[in-house]
């Protein structure tokens, strides 16, 4: 009796907080279908090569909080075990993600050498885990403005040549919020997050480094079927 009356109170917090950030993201998703809607309509009446190029900056940040939406709605169903797992094109996935990143980071140049392949996940939770590994390659190249992205035998690898990690740093990057660069924005969770995810979900994860070199990420995939 002691033990319900004690946990009844933190159950209905919970489930609270849950309602709470169900609502908050459906209010969020009316504005922001607004302005891209609208913002659809300007550049059909523009010309002017300065307000094109506002628009599509502007553009490129509502689709920066759409992710965020896609990421907050994602979380909220993982922790009701409601996550949707499901046959994928997984070099389709790469490829959407890898343009939609490039968008974002126009002066990198992303070569892609994608083999066609098939897989069954948790895609929202991958696309999350595909985000952060070239963000990662991306915001630590400091000296370097290539990523190389490749799919073969189900096994995606991301390499980038930027400054690389020692033996002493590759046994902590998976620790929460450890950073090897603190001045580089970010929390220090991306890497938790997509070894918790590799691991729920039978993904054999692995990293190669080295200083001044570069990192290259592998991540190997149980193929539903593999297209030739």
């Amino acid at each position: 009796m002691i033990a319900k009356l004690s946990v009844d109170p933190l159950q209905e917090y919970i489930d609270d907080l849950q309602n709470f950030s169900y609502e908050t993201l459906h209010e969020l998703n009316l504005p922001l279908s607004t302005i891209q809607s609208n913002l659809g309509m300007l550049k059909k009446n523009m010309k002017d090569e300065k307000d094109l190029r506002r628009t599509s900056r502007i553009n490129s940040a509502c689709e920066m909080l759409q992710e965020r939406y896609n990421e907050l709605d994602y979380m909220i169903k993982r922790q009701s075990l409601s996550v949707n797992i499901e046959s994928i094109e997984l070099h389709e996935l790469i490829r959407q993600r890898a343009e939609f990143l490039n968008r974002i980071y126009p002066n990198f140049s992303f070569n892609i050498n994608l083999e066609d392949t098939q897989t069954k996940t948790d895609k929202v939770g991958l696309s999350k885990v595909i985000d952060n590994l070239i963000d990662n390659g991306v915001k630590y190249s400091k000296n370097s403005t290539c990523i190389d992205i490749d799919l073969h035998n189900n096994e995606l690898s991301i390499q980038d040549y930027g400054k690389g990690m020692d033996e002493v740093e590759l046994l902590k990057i998976f620790d929460n919020y450890y950073q090897s660069n603190k001045s580089i924005q970010g929390f220090g969770i991306g890497l938790s997050m997509v070894k918790r995810f590799c691991d729920n979900n039978n993904i054999k994860l692995n990293i190669n480094s080295t200083p001044n070199i570069g990192t290259k990420v592998l991540l190997k995939f149980k193929a539903e079927e593999t297209l030739r």
